[in-house]
């Protein structure tokens, strides 16, 4: 029987870690995302988390920002997000949770009356997002079955997975595509409070937007998987009559749609990608009246946020190497061209992701208000692309000024990969003169990117910077902000040339004195737990690894997962019957024998995406090689540790496997 961790100084040293970060906000927020702003920037909000005690997951409250600070617009039980404003800014809508947890429904708080929010009528499923009509009368509605399944970015699962009701003993039941597992569109008329369904039955929209008084447009499927998700097309449905018209497909994949408020014009992102609502690619634009299409210009930008400021106005938001980037795209009037050339309003080295790619809002004067930090810098909303930004309000606090203490700093590196392909990256270094131990940490994907932000969008970089190591965090083929090209070089070819482009960064560490080579270390998440688990198996020059939610054994993967066609796709269309392709030899399972590095093996039991028995196969192909291997679940997780103390505790296993086997 293992000791309880929880006993242990080196888990009261990193629980005391987080609550020195936390507990100087509780009950306000750490956190914002999702920034929404009026035409003229008089009117800026954000959804903000909060823990009131390092306990599950945060709650959600809606803040405006004033004064200098963020004012809670939203009370009552549950969470809140999703804050829309009403055209003519008369009326907040919302979604709330405050009946049955992490079920989403509309609610609308009449703008300068006080009292609570009055709901809407309840929609069959948990309301993700919601937009909205252009003439301010009816507010459309994004609603997933409780059986719909979770993007794994998002912690895989399905939207309902919460508190069943079912006694403990009662079985999992699959047969088929359940009743509850599609998505689908309402629409809300608040002056009657008429509710209807617009979405024809048999069809399953992931994301839709507003397309003119009368229309939508959406990213669709005929059925309603997450594999499914990759093969959607844009359409255009009328409300009124149901019907549905295909507008665009693509080899790869579409997300964001944004229309016009006249419905003439449209614009979607299309790229190659890993994660649903993960989205960095090119800007396309379609005149709907002519039928024709156009590419923007964006100077290499990959897109990640699109909004029509006006009719002919398209802002724009993306990353470019490790740059986030802002522009508006003018369309004019009449026949689209064949390129619309952009005109770039800001770039800057500061992430302005609210979540995990460059977003922000844009005024109708063509200013644009962000979410900013930077890996010593906490979040901040600001205005860009004036001349001189202007930073409305700031999340610092006493825990942040602990942090910073602690972290060290971060630094832009670059070095070339076997081939001469240029590789980017970002390393966080201790305080003093190096060689420190280096630890590879791998992002998820393949297909994402490293930007320079807050703690690197986590806790476990700052953490280990604080024990003395150094952290490179790379952008290797596959990542975004290099263009689709550089992108699509991963797709086919997992664990080929990406491979390389991780050790060669490891070796230009060396030869600067940055890296002690007698002691590398490797972690990651989902791709990233992959390519950790891959890369033991390749180099044996690697003293611990830990490799969170991985996929070790591509043929069981492809049988077990809830994206079987993506990983087949990725790994160059390979038919799993058949032996000898990238199914079998791509596999880390497969090379067990050449491992000689200790790995640490964690993964969540609810995870549709990469499922704990991938974990569990490369655990036992290295202890039956003698290999020191544990091999860790977390029984309430999914994709990843997003709950605390479950994050505490993986925190603790993941700085004490590295201070054993390769101590700083």
């Amino acid at each position: 029987m293992h000791k309880d961790l929880r006993e242990s100084p080196e888990y009261a040293a990193v629980a005391g870690h987080l609550r020195r970060l936390h507990e100087p906000v509780f009950g306000r927020p750490h956190r914002v995302s999702d920034l929404v702003t009026t035409a003229d920037g008089s009117r800026i909000m954000v959804t903000g988390s909060v823990y009131d005690e390092l306990e599950g997951l945060p709650r959600t409250v809606l803040y405006e920002v004033r004064d200098g600070a963020l004012r809670a617009l939203t009370s009552g039980g549950g969470s809140a997000k999703g804050a829309r404003l009403a055209p003519d800014g008369s009326c907040l809508a919302f979604l709330s949770d405050r009946v049955k947890a992490e079920v989403f429904q509309l609610y609308l708080l009449t703008d300068g009356q006080l009292g609570e929010a009055r709901p809407a009528p309840a929609v069959p499923g948990t309301v993700e997002y919601l937009a909205w009509s252009p003439d301010g009368t009816r507010i459309l509605l994004g609603v997933a079955g409780l059986g719909a399944e979770v993007a794994d970015a998002q912690g895989s699962g399905t939207a309902g997975s919460g508190e069943s009701g079912l006694p403990s003993w009662y079985p999992q039941v699959e047969a088929g595509t359940p009743e509850d597992a599609w998505r689908s569109l309402w629409v809300y008329i608040p002056a009657s409070g008429e509710l209807a369904k617009v979405s024809p039955d048999g069809l399953n929209v992931w994301e839709a937007d507003w397309s003119g008084p009368g229309h939508v447009l959406a990213i669709t499927s005929e059925q309603p998987s997450e594999d499914d998700w990759y093969s959607a097309v844009l359409s255009r449905l009328d409300i009124s009559t149901g019907e549905v018209t295909d507008l665009l497909r693509s080899d790869v994949q579409l997300g964001l749609p944004a229309g016009t408020s006249d419905g003439t014009r449209a614009a979607v992102v299309e790229a190659v990608c890993s994660d649903r609502w993960i989205v960095a690619g090119d800007l396309i634009v379609l005149d709907l009246v002519a039928g024709t299409r156009c590419a923007v210009d964006t100077a290499g930008v990959d897109v990640t946020a699109v909004q029509w400021i006006d009719r002919t106005r398209l802002g724009y938001i993306g990353q470019r190497h490790l740059d986030s980037v802002a522009g508006i795209a003018d369309a004019g009037e009449g026949p689209l061209p064949e390129t619309i050339n952009a005109k770039e309003l800001a770039a800057s080295a500061q992430s302005w992701a609210s979540w995990f790619y460059p977003a922000g809002a844009f005024t109708s004067d063509g200013r644009v208000v962000v979410i900013r930090d930077d890996y010593d810098t906490p979040q901040q909303i600001a205005i860009v692309g004036t001349g001189t930004d202007q930073v409305l309000a700031s999340l610092a606090h006493a825990g942040t000024d602990y942090i910073r203490s602690v972290a060290g700093s971060a630094a832009t590196v670059s070095w070339s990969a076997p081939d001469g392909t240029a590789i980017e990256g970002v390393l966080c270094t201790p305080r003093g003169a190096g060689p420190f131990p280096l630890v590879l940490n791998v992002h998820g994907g393949p297909i994402g990117a490293h930007q320079r932000s807050w703690m690197m969008s986590g806790y476990a970089v700052p953490l280990l910077v604080s024990r003395g190591y150094a952290v490179l965090l790379p952008n290797p083929r596959g990542s975004s902000g290099r263009g689709q090209g550089f992108a699509a070089a991963v797709v086919g070819d997992m664990g080929g040339a990406d491979t390389h482009d991780y050790l060669s960064g490891i070796d230009a560490m060396i030869e600067r004195g940055i890296a002690d080579p007698a002691r590398i270390g490797t972690m990651g998440g989902s791709y990233g737990g992959f390519m950790s688990a891959w890369l033991v198996t390749q180099d044996q020059r690697f003293k611990a690894a830990v490799a969170a939610s991985p996929v070790t054994d591509w043929y069981s993967f492809t049988f077990t997962t809830n994206i079987p066609g993506w990983g087949l796709w990725f790994l160059d269309d390979a038919d799993p019957e058949e032996s000898g392709n990238q199914v079998h030899t791509r596999s880390p399972v497969m090379h067990a024998s050449k491992a000689t590095t200790p790995t640490l093996l964690t993964a969540g039991a609810k995870d549709r995406c990469t499922p704990a028995g991938q974990a569990r196969e490369f655990y036992q192909a290295l202890t039956s090689h003698g290999v020191d291997s544990e091999l860790v679940i977390y029984p309430g997780e999914g994709h990843g540790v997003r709950r605390f103390p479950a994050i505490t505790d993986y925190l603790t296993r993941l700085v004490t496997w590295f201070e054993k086997y390769m101590p700083a």
